[in-house]
């Protein structure tokens, strides 16, 4: 399939799993109340503090906007495309000067959002525009190729996970990017909560003593609503692939990326024990990874488990003096709250509301309008894919 040809490809644009279990709990049950972005409700004391808060962003946004913004293009524009480009669009770190979408109606919805941009046809029209950066957020077949072209027509890259679908794939993309000396990033969104970001700094100040162990979980009681998720050659895996990745990145992130001496892993198709390297895709998968210092991290993802609720995502670390764990509430793919535990007490940290979703595309922007060039933790996204091609028998 190629890069600048993607308009060929029976999948359109990205969607977020968690997004679509969002959408089908919302016909079952109650929706989250926060979503992705939403502000919570407050009274009219709290609104009317909000409101001036939200005029002097709109003035900041516009100050930064007048200033040079890098001027973006936006290559798929479904649900979770277009979330991130309304993202930096509001920071004011980017200028939205381009969409590309093989869907008319997600070009459409898109534009609507950030009039001005300008929506184009074929990739190589944006690939010849001079832009700074490039936000990629196609099916995940296309991922490597597109950043690979995007940097070599020297546009910096933020591209939605997995950067490819193995570990070759993604150290291509890496070595690109060290060439051109371009900023370089993968939207690994769950770093970007507060709670997240709480952990990681505790655990890097031992405040619960040396980790020795690591539990993650990523249940969705749902699925991708998009045919490519499902097959192997064009996803690169199922539920690991999909969820199972920003465990492995939490994990690794978490401890200052130790490196992984043994992986050991399980993976199943509808209750059946699937083989290494398997030719479908997985719906539930399990792994061990014993990493230096023998430390033990615990990893359990899937796609439509019966768990009860909506889903179920943990993440937690056990410390010879204490423990941490961010955990969602309530079954939301969007609200998480994070605690410390100390014997049988226990204090939270961080509490919704939390409106993590854009942050990580965000900060990209804000590195790319400082003028940053090519970062070498992009190595560590050859790591992570590494880690998955071995939970995958690869």
């Amino acid at each position: 399939m190629s890069p600048a040809n993607w308009q060929d490809a029976s999948a359109t644009s990205k969607a977020d799993p968690a997004e679509v279990g969002a959408r089908q709990s919302a016909r079952s049950s109650e929706a989250d109340p926060a979503g992705v972005g939403a502000k919570p409700r407050v009274d009219s004391t709290e609104a009317e503090a909000e409101g001036v808060d939200a005029k002097l962003h709109v003035r900041s946004s516009e100050h930064r906007r007048a200033e040079a913004a890098p001027r973006l293009g936006f290559l798929g524009t479904g649900w979770i495309g277009r979330h991130r480009m309304e993202a930096i669009h509001r920071s004011g770190f980017g200028h939205v000067a381009m969409i590309c979408d093989p869907a008319p109606e997600m070009a459409s919805a898109a534009v609507e959002s950030v009039p001005g941009a300008k929506v184009v046809g074929p990739f190589e029209e944006m690939l010849s525009a001079g832009l700074d950066g490039i936000v990629i957020a196609t099916p995940s077949a296309l991922h490597a190729e597109q950043a690979i072209a995007a940097l070599e027509s020297g546009a910096a890259v933020f591209c939605q996970k997995p950067l490819g679908r193995t570990a070759d794939e993604v150290a291509r993309v890496v070595e690109t990017a060290r060439k051109a000396d371009l900023l370089l990033e993968v939207d690994l969104s769950y770093r970007f909560t507060t709670g997240m970001q709480r952990i990681r700094e505790l655990v890097s100040a031992e405040a619960i003593g040396r980790v020795y162990a690591a539990d993650l979980v990523f249940h969705n009681a749902y699925g991708p609503d998009k045919d490519w998720f499902y097959d192997a050659h064009l996803s690169g895996g199922g539920c690991v692939m999909d969820l199972g990745i920003h465990l492995v990145d939490l994990a690794l992130w978490t401890l200052g990326f130790p490196a992984v001496e043994e992986v050991r892993a399980r993976l199943y198709q509808r209750g059946e024990l699937l083989a290494p390297d398997p030719p479908v895709v997985e719906d539930y998968g399990i792994a061990n990874l014993l990493l230096q210092r023998g430390v033990s991290v615990r990893i359990a993802t899937s796609w439509r488990l019966h768990t009860g609720c909506d889903a179920h995502i943990e993440a937690s670390f056990h410390g010879a003096e204490g423990g941490l764990r961010l955990r969602n509430v309530g079954g939301s793919f969007y609200n998480f709250v994070a605690e410390r535990f100390t014997g049988t007490s226990a204090e939270t940290l961080t509490s919704p509301p939390d409106e993590w979703g854009g942050r990580a595309a965000t900060a990209w922007a804000q590195r790319l309008a400082a003028g940053e060039r090519f970062d070498p933790a992009a190595e560590r996204l050859i790591e992570v894919a590494g880690i998955i091609d071995r939970i995958y028998g690869r």
